[in-house]
């Protein structure tokens, strides 16, 4: 019986033992962020670095403009968004135990949920003049 264990093929062996395709789709979202933030911070930088006023009228005139708003939300929730993917496979890496580790995840998630919406409602809010 033993050597018929060793002609199985190591896909077969490993079958069943967890869905190998679960990590593509947070693979894949994970790069797409992380190629969205690199123009999106290019930006940023380049914004900040030639505003003409560091004062925080010359900020909210500056966050005020619709070209500025949009991709400072959209700056917001992607890096939020890749900053969650990430510490969510450090989470999944170092934290034993399936119940502490999805009691730490989701509160993890949540925190970021609330921090994108609290910047995302500030933007807004400079923006409409609120």
């Amino acid at each position: 019986m033993e050597n018929s264990e060793n002609l199985v093929a190591p896909l077969a062996r490993a079958r069943g033992l967890g869905g190998a395709h679960e990590g593509t789709h947070h693979w894949l979202h994970q790069r797409i962020t992380a190629v969205a933030n690199l123009p999106l911070m290019l930006w940023l930088v380049w914004s900040v670095t030639h505003m003409a006023s560091w004062d925080y009228a010359g900020f909210t005139a500056w966050l005020a403009q619709p070209v500025n708003a949009v991709l400072m939300i959209l700056s917001v929730l992607s890096v939020f968004y890749h900053a969650s993917l990430g510490a969510q496979v450090i989470l999944e890496d170092y934290v034993h135990g399936a119940g502490w580790r999805l009691v730490k995840i989701t509160a993890m998630k949540l925190f970021f949920i609330v921090m994108a919406l609290a910047c995302v409602f500030s933007i807004l809010k400079i923006a409409f003049g609120a």
